[in-house]
């Protein structure tokens, strides 16, 4: 049914659901799999001189973890993920990204790390489905 999968992926709770499912649904399908992850800027001042490149550090090694991770979980149901780690606003990047790649399903888990700021203003899942250029599949 999907030709082409795009996993967004915090490294949250909610974000390993969706990858659970990406994974399932592109076995069943023979999809093309691909996750997504996005730094969001860094601070641009720091008190010290070394802390940006410290802040540049700890983001490097949080995603080469969420990478490694979700990797390892398709390996394991003999699915090839291919992971990207984007710059930028989630929604603007992954929406773009979605796009530009023709991707025809995004999935997305529906709590993240701002869950508690999501439930008050909307969160990043809610601005996916209403901007996606694609079908978008949120993973409770």
């Amino acid at each position: 049914m999907f030709r082409k999968i795009l996993a967004g992926n915090d490294g949250s709770a909610g974000a390993k659901k969706a990858l659970e499912m990406a994974l399932a649904m592109a076995k069943r399908d023979g999809a093309e799999l691909h996750e997504i992850s996005i730094e969001e800027h860094l601070p641009r001042y720091g008190a010290l001189m070394g802390e940006l490149d410290e802040a540049k550090e700890e983001a490097r090694e949080f995603f080469h973890r969420v990478t490694q991770d979700a990797e390892a979980a398709a390996a394991t149901q003999g699915v090839t993920l291919t992971s990207h780690v984007v710059p930028g606003h989630p929604v603007e990047a992954i929406t773009k990204f979605a796009k530009d790649g023709n991707f025809d399903l995004l999935v997305v888990g529906f709590t993240g790390h701002s869950n508690i700021f999501g439930r008050i203003w909307g969160g990043t899942s809610q601005n996916l489905v209403r901007l996606s250029p694609c079908t978008v599949l949120v993973v409770k």
